[in-house]
């Protein structure tokens, strides 16, 4: 529920007001705040200048979201480069660190939720608790399924309305045309809504295609897909569900997205019943080489 304060001195434009801001409200899709606004005559201007003139690039999309992902990765334990977690994530997806005009950089977050996502500028971050249940087929059909949304510019929309739902709640932010700098409190609220982000369902059956057509390109078993979304489906319904729900809040219907991923691969010809392969995140066991020691054979001279 949002309270609206409004300044009795300007009880007759009330009226007016009230319409300008739930336009307003519609337009940016803010369905949900918890902050008090006081809308005055200058927020209102601001407000309105901003649905109108206000431009975000690409560029803004993507050092916005680093930002607000280096804040991310201060707050999170990471796995270190040695981790049996960075080494697995290294060896499934460091070949595939580019696409179409982005630039991807991977971690992993030690948290026991299931979840991942990737952010505007590239970064793919993806919790250790969805390692712990996926297998590599289907942990590259999740990821590969975030940086559908990346590729798609849903990530680059997404960032663009957690920005300006900061700068509808900052009056001097919201009156310049341009991305301006945002608050450490600011920046974290938009972090938080980049790992909350919500699709639509067209975004998100899009993503899903773009997933099945990567793996389908680079030679994964497409099947995996189905397979990760019924795990998904499995554990939003069982005791395990406490560490999926914010997957699941974000990434709605994997029951029904599962069965898509079938059809799909049904109608390609490539469809057969999955079955999961082991998943190991320890640190390989180093293998040691025994040196074969040779004896030299002397021999003594007669005299």
């Amino acid at each position: 529920m949002l309270h609206l304060l409004l300044n009795c001195n300007y009880k007759k434009n009330m009226k007016k007001k009230f319409i300008i801001a739930g336009v307003l409200f519609t337009a940016f899709g803010l369905t949900k705040m918890t902050a008090q606004i006081n809308f005055g005559d200058k927020a209102i201007g601001a407000v309105q200048k901003g649905v109108t003139g206000f431009t975000f690039s690409n560029a803004d999309a993507a050092k916005l979201s680093k930002e607000a992902v280096d804040k991310l990765d201060a707050e999170h334990e990471i796995a270190g480069p040695t981790d049996g977690y960075t080494l697995r994530l290294n060896r499934v997806f460091g070949k595939h660190a580019s696409g179409d005009g982005f630039t991807l950089n991977y971690k992993v977050y030690k948290l026991k939720e299931v979840n991942a996502f990737a952010t505007a500028d590239g970064s793919v971050r993806v919790y250790s608790g969805l390692m712990d249940i996926m297998d590599d087929n289907e942990l590259i059909a999740v990821i590969g399924h975030e940086i559908g949304h990346v590729a798609n510019n849903d990530s680059r929309d997404a960032i663009r309305a957690a920005y300006q739902k900061e700068a509808l709640m900052d009056g001097a932010a919201s009156q310049s045309a341009t991305v301006a700098t945002v608050t450490d409190s600011q920046l974290g609220k938009i972090g938080s809504a980049i790992i909350d982000s919500k699709y639509s369902r067209k975004q998100e059956s899009e993503a899903d295609l773009f997933a099945y057509n990567f793996m389908k390109k680079n030679g994964y078993d497409v099947n995996a897909e189905e397979s990760a979304f019924r795990i998904l489906a499995k554990m939003s319904e069982g005791s395990q569900a406490s560490f999926i729900d914010q997957m699941m809040s974000s990434h709605p219907d994997s029951q029904k997205r599962a069965d898509e991923a079938k059809k799909r691969a049904e109608k390609d010809g490539l469809y057969k019943p999955y079955v999961q392969q082991k998943i190991v995140n320890t640190v390989p066991a180093a293998t040691t080489t025994k040196k074969a020691t040779t004896t030299k054979k002397t021999t003594t001279k007669k005299k």
